[in-house]
């Protein structure tokens, strides 16, 4: 199966001396990949390294074959990102947003549009400004142009974050269909052990900027650890453990 995502030796030390240690993973096509841990866990930190919004001290990241920081245009082609806050000009309406950026994809249909707002619920709201939206219909709105050009990798940073209970769905929904019907492959975090169950079939756990557990989700979660809770617990007492140890 084609590899999309390989990230080799992942690491990035701050002036506080957090950061991310020797991450190493692989992505394949048509996976959901759900790189899960706590707030402060190094997630955002390894997204911004793929996205190349951000340098490693040591490692490399390659996309669709192209390593990211010497072939960056040919590495990112193929992707959309949702990083942090969806960013938006809020005095244009959620469309104009939307239609600003399809300028980028001359070879999108018109209705290219009106198929995203559609997707993330937003067409009900598209003739409103940005600025009135809530954080939740924000970052459906960030998710949208994330999708618009129909990228075959992507990389989303707590797409539910802000979402109610109905928008958390509908957009788990919208990830499911999208890695059913066109194959495309998904790089998600998240701190939310729920959300990472129902739509994942691959998981990393991040604690303490460290990858400490990876694999299959229909082999990490078995009868000794029927829940992805269960077993996160179980992984971070063994790390603290063996932190304490050392």
């Amino acid at each position: 199966m084609e590899t999309i995502v390989e990230i080799e030796g992942l690491t990035k030390t701050f002036r506080n001396q957090r950061g991310i240690h020797d991450i190493s993973l692989t992505v394949r096509k048509g996976d959901i990949y759900g790189f899960f841990g706590p707030n402060g866990a190094g997630k955002t930190t390894v997204m911004k390294i793929m996205a190349g919004l951000s340098k490693a001290n040591k490692g490399k990241v390659r996309l669709f074959g192209h390593e990211v920081t010497t072939h960056y245009e040919q590495a990112m082609a193929k992707v959309g990102v949702l990083i942090e806050t969806a960013e938006a000009y809020e005095y244009m309406s959620g469309r104009k947003n939307l239609e600003l950026a399809a300028r980028l994809y001359p070879e999108l249909p018109g209705s290219r549009v009106d198929e995203v707002l559609e997707l993330v619920g937003l067409s009900g709201y598209q003739r409103e400004k940005v600025g009135h939206y809530s954080l939740g219909m924000k970052q459906r709105l960030g998710l949208a142009a994330a999708i618009l050009s129909r990228p075959e990798l992507l990389i989303l940073d707590e797409p539910t974050n802000g979402l109610d209970i109905e928008g958390m769905v509908q957009i788990r929904e919208v990830i499911l269909l999208l890695a059913r019907e066109e194959r495309t492959t998904f790089f998600l975090s998240s701190h939310l052990i729920h959300d990472m169950e129902l739509m994942c079939n691959r998981i990393g756990i991040l604690y303490g900027g460290k990858l400490i557990r990876e694999g299959l989700k229909t082999e990490l979660l078995d009868g000794r650890f029927p829940t992805l809770e269960e077993l996160f617990i179980h992984e971070v007492k063994e790390e603290r453990r063996a932190v304490n140890h050392a």
